[in-house]
């Protein structure tokens, strides 16, 4: 099938809220694609072929648009492109071969019904997805519109809060937004006592209490990673985030992740950001899956073995972290070949062995080579005096710099 997909935001009124315009896509349809609640909200039209979509749907999507007749409409909740199937659709069949007819999303409702402008507000998206997604987003003050997946999640939400010292935290819990049933009822984190909450419900939140700061700006703090002495320092880690330059939907490989403090970040910095962190050894590698767990990014895909044999089929990378391992032999050769034009990648090292090794790609490559001092004031006697940490030696370049 190659003609195009039309799809149609529909609200939790139906087809009463459905404007003339989209009701009229509807009826012309030859196949009607949805949810079973979806289709069951639109009156039958003769000869319309209706199909609800299969599980799992991204598998089946390919086979259920190759067998329906055209035009095809598909049915959404609200707005097709807040964590719905518009998104799905442009991401399998092109920007080229799908039209999104929006309706009113259940962000812009809720923002509505609170009278929460649209730039005080971070939306997090909970829809078949792991509940420490939220965590990057929480601190002091901020407001957050967390999409549901069903009427669990804001239960589960208001434990997370509560385990993570969030626990005053005003919750308010807006169910079936727009139709005629619509309600609103508000308790805090630590003291929920809610037990019908509709299955199609958005969860406001005021975060309060005295939770970690891990929204803030700037990297962590040391001590919100478990490790074993193995991780990259505050410091250095935003010394070497910097030139890493995290983006939106790129992929960066963390190289000797350690307790996997540079791939965490990484990731929390931008929603869409990857990492496939490659460690050897399995307790640091268990570090790496416990942190990125706790710190909000479960994502993170770890794989357990040394490079530069692990790193063989990975996908492609936009950025390299070589934390470990710089001295072994083809491990630098094989990052830098499997970066593209404008690929980062940064080498950090503290013996003289992998200070000779970056000395020499320095050389061949170019880039830029510095050694990072971090002194820190600790007592002495009783005065106060300088400790200096290991200095660090960084090499880093991007693939196309002269």
């Amino acid at each position: 099938m190659e003609e195009r997909v039309t799809v149609v935001g529909i609200g939790a009124d139906g087809w009463v809220g459905l404007p003339e315009p989209s009701r009229a896509l509807v009826r012309a349809a030859a196949t009607l694609l949805g949810g079973r609640r979806h289709l069951e909200a639109v009156p039958p039209v003769d000869g319309q072929q209706r199909v609800a979509w299969p599980s799992p749907l991204r598998d089946n999507l390919p086979g259920v648009l190759a067998s329906a007749r055209g035009p095809v409409v598909v049915l959404a909740s609200g707005d097709p492109l807040v964590s719905g199937i518009g998104t799905t659709l442009l991401d399998v069949l092109g920007p080229e071969r799908v039209t999104i007819v929006p309706g009113v999303s259940s962000v812009a409702l809720a923002r509505a019904r609170l009278g929460w402008p649209a730039e005080s507000v971070t939306t997090v998206s909970l829809v078949g997805r792991d509940l420490r997604l939220i965590v990057p987003a929480l601190s002091t003050g901020r407001r957050l519109l967390v999409l549901s997946s069903d009427e669990t999640t804001p239960a589960a939400v208001a434990a997370v809060l509560t385990g993570l010292g969030w626990g005053q935290s005003r919750l308010v819990v807006l169910g079936d937004l727009g139709a005629a049933g619509e309600s609103c009822t508000a308790t805090t984190a630590a003291g929920w006592d809610l037990n019908d909450v509709p299955r199609l419900n958005v969860l406001a939140v005021e975060v309060r209490g005295a939770g970690p700061g891990w929204a803030s700006g700037g990297v962590l703090p040391d001590d919100a990673f478990e490790h074993a002495g193995q991780i990259t320092k505050r410091d250095l880690r935003a010394s070497a985030l910097a030139r890493l330059a995290p983006a939106p939907g790129q992929l960066l490989w963390d190289v000797g992740a350690g307790s996997g403090s540079i791939g965490v970040e990484w990731m929390r910095a931008w929603p869409t950001a990857r990492t496939i962190a490659v460690e050897p050894r399995s307790d640091r590698a268990a570090l790496v899956h416990r942190n990125a767990a706790a710190l909000g990014v479960p994502g993170l895909c770890l794989v357990e073995g040394s490079a530069p044999g692990a790193l063989s089929g990975l996908d492609r990378p936009d950025a390299v972290f070589v934390g470990g391992g710089a001295t072994v032999p083809g491990v630098l050769d094989t990052c830098w070949d499997a970066l593209g034009a404008g690929g980062r990648l940064v080498v950090h090292g503290v013996t003289a062995e992998t200070e000779a090794v970056l000395l020499e790609q320095h050389s061949r490559r170019g880039g830029e080579l510095v050694r990072l001092h971090v002194e820190r004031a600790e007592p002495l006697g009783g005065f106060t005096g300088w400790t200096p940490a290991r200095a660090v030696s960084q090499w880093s370049i991007v693939k196309g710099d002269p």
